[in-house]
């Protein structure tokens, strides 16, 4: 990506207020963020995410993102995104797997401003901060695999990725990193998440070109099927 940047949902965990997603800077979106509902929980797989306030989950998979709206690099210049391209991509994964989705949010939102959010994701990873999150954190117990999607940022997953991987115990569980991104494909997230995780299995990621996200169902379902998730 050219300029650093900074800045669940599921058919079945729950719709968080506002529809927002990410796009690419250094990687792929940036997020404006609302009130998520809390508590997650399951149905059949759909490619859209339904909002519900049961805790009862009945898979054993968790699919947990951040994703941000609004103004986003494009192929150099910049556009407005109403779904953030992470956003995109969840849904894409929701819709081919039976998944409990959670939807990460900032508790203070991003900026809208491109520009404003690159400043402000400098900060944050300057200062090796932890954004807060806006709701409860998900229980893990039930799952056995998680699978951690968000934009890729100055080579890097947003630092609230690493509040969110923190604040939950997943030792012993597979983690695999899915991204949207402008240019820097995984990035660093692959060792950052290897160093926040050592007790747990992390997996082959996923890279998705922020711009294409919506042309990349080829690529998701070669994916999943490579994780065992999908059938072949």
């Amino acid at each position: 990506m050219p300029a650093p940047a900074t800045a669940v949902d599921r058919r079945s965990f729950l719709r968080v207020a506002l529809t927002v997603t990410a796009s690419a800077v250094a990687g792929a979106g940036l997020a404006a963020c609302s009130t998520p509902t809390p508590q997650p929980t399951s149905t059949a797989p759909s490619t859209q995410p339904t909002e519900t306030g049961s805790t009862v989950a009945r898979n054993n998979v968790l699919l947990a993102y951040f994703s941000r709206a609004g103004e986003n690099y494009y192929y150099g210049g910049r556009r407005n995104l109403e779904v953030g391209n992470t956003q995109v991509a969840a849904e894409m994964i929701s819709g081919l797997i039976d998944c409990d989705v959670y939807r990460i949010e900032a508790a203070d939102p991003y900026s809208d401003v491109y520009e404003d959010t690159v400043a402000r994701n400098v900060a944050e990873q300057d200062a090796d901060a932890r954004p807060a999150i806006a709701a409860p954190l998900p229980p893990v117990e039930q799952y056995d695999t998680v699978l951690l999607g968000s934009p890729i940022w100055n080579v890097r997953a947003p630092m609230i990725m690493s509040t969110f991987v923190e604040g939950l115990d997943l030792a012993g569980k597979t983690v695999l990193p899915f991204v949207t991104y402008a240019v820097s494909r995984l990035g660093n997230a692959p060792r950052d998440y290897a160093q926040l995780l050592p007790n747990s299995t992390l997996g082959d990621g996923l890279a998705v070109q922020g711009e294409e996200a919506g042309d990349a169902q080829a690529d998701v379902e070669q994916w999943l099927r490579a994780a065992g998730l999908l059938p072949s």
